[in-house]
């Protein structure tokens, strides 16, 4: 069994089009959508109505949790509070009402799905936890494996329940050797890892290896949207 798990697509269509079609050439059982299909970029419409055609389960992200619960956008520093009303009204009433069917986490094939930190914190950021918290986060899962977004940085975090294992990922096939895994899965639509291809991973609930994939778009057009719309000029930057 192989399984695509995406994140952080934030209204990047472009980079979202060219990862579904790296997926379709996978053979992949099924794709999952860890939260934030909008916010930054320019498509953030079409990117949810492309979820719901392509009938990818999807969790909530904090972009997502603040627009069905208003009171969530006090999470944000004032710049995006303030572009948050140019997403908003970018959305449409049936991409709204397909966003609030949303849960706030997942579990399915011994894995847990959550936007930022197990059990089902949406905002909390896996780098807000020192050892001791990442250690009692992994020894408390249910599931053996967690895939999370958020950062939009690629990190696994292992533990076989006396130490934990921390690492950086790239490109490239990783085995899982310890008993509970926690992997964040990098971003679609903004990475902030120094590589600025769209970023994924495959995964092996049998064999428990993940992949890490990295996607080439083209990056300037979805640059130019942004600037067209008149958003902060730091967001379309900010993908190079």
């Amino acid at each position: 069994m192989r399984l695509a798990i995406i994140s952080d697509i934030h209204g990047n269509l472009e980079a979202f089009r060219q990862v579904l079609k790296d997926i379709s050439w996978q053979n992949v059982d099924g794709c999952y959508f860890l939260g934030d299909a909008i916010s930054y970029g320019p498509e953030p419409d079409g990117c949810v109505r492309l979820l719901q055609k392509e009938n990818i389960p999807c969790i909530l992200g904090n972009h997502e949790l603040a627009l069905i619960r208003p009171e969530a956008k006090a999470y944000f520093n004032r710049t995006t509070r303030d572009h948050f009303a140019q997403t908003e009204a970018l959305l449409s009433e049936h991409s709204r009402k397909f966003i609030s069917t949303w849960p706030v986490a997942r579990q399915e094939h011994d894995m847990l799905l959550v936007h930022g930190c197990p059990p089902d914190s949406v905002t909390t950021y896996l780098f807000e936890l020192d050892e001791h918290g990442l250690f009692q986060v992994l020894r408390d899962m249910n599931t053996r494996t967690a895939f999370v977004g958020h950062t939009h940085e690629l990190r696994m975090i292992q533990s076989n329940g006396q130490d934990l294992l921390q690492q950086d990922m790239s490109e490239g096939t990783y085995p899982l050797s310890a008993d509970k895994a926690l992997i964040n899965v990098g971003s679609v639509g903004q990475p902030r890892d120094g590589d600025n291809r769209a970023k994924y991973v495959l995964w092996d609930p049998v064999k428990r290896w993940v992949e890490v994939r990295c996607v080439p778009y083209d990056i300037a057009q979805t640059a130019q949207k942004i600037l067209d719309l008149g958003f902060p000029r730091f967001y379309a930057d900010r993908l190079w």
